[in-house]
């Protein structure tokens, strides 16, 4: 009897430390690798903001929100904030020509072909955006959003970047 107790219990926490994390968790850390093979962990960008995004080439949304993010990096510089952009579904030669494609930017570009990063932060659907706040926080989670509401993401992204954690 003790031990299907100590089986069951341990069922139970290991599937909850599957879980995705959510609103008020910390992030997984381990994001990917870039282009280059070096690693991306959330906790590089200790005291910015961190923008997760999932995207892929197919995706019109994503197709619309990745100049939008490139200009929010660009404007809030890297010293406020980064911007990682986690790419689904295409291997590392496709991915690599996409990283081409877009030219310079200070957007971290990380593939995720094997989408082990994607089902550890529990996407559904794409695009799929998570807010970190410079406390390394959860500040929210977007998912399947159009055109429509990007006006209203950067709204909230400036808001967090403008919220600094108190001395």
């Amino acid at each position: 009897m003790r031990v299907c107790i100590f089986l069951i219990s341990l069922l139970f926490s290991l599937s909850a430390s599957c879980k995705a994390p959510q609103v008020g968790d910390f992030p997984i850390d381990f994001i990917g690798k870039d282009s280059d093979g070096t690693e991306i962990k959330v906790s590089d960008f200790k005291g910015k903001v961190v923008i997760v995004s999932f995207w892929a080439s197919w995706c019109e949304p994503c197709r619309k929100e990745f100049p939008v993010l490139s200009a929010i990096q660009k404007k809030a510089t890297t010293e406020k904030l980064q911007v990682i952009s986690i790419n689904i579904d295409e291997d590392r030669k496709v991915f690599r020509k996409l990283v081409e494609a877009f030219g310079e930017t200070s957007m971290k570009l990380v593939s995720d072909a094997s989408k082990k990063t994607y089902n550890k932060y529990g996407v559904k659907g794409i695009p799929h955006m998570v807010i970190i706040n410079s406390e390394g926080v959860i500040s929210s989670i977007h998912v399947g959003y159009g055109e429509s509401q990007l006006s209203s993401l950067v709204d909230e992204i400036n808001e967090i970047a403008r919220h600094r954690p108190a001395s």
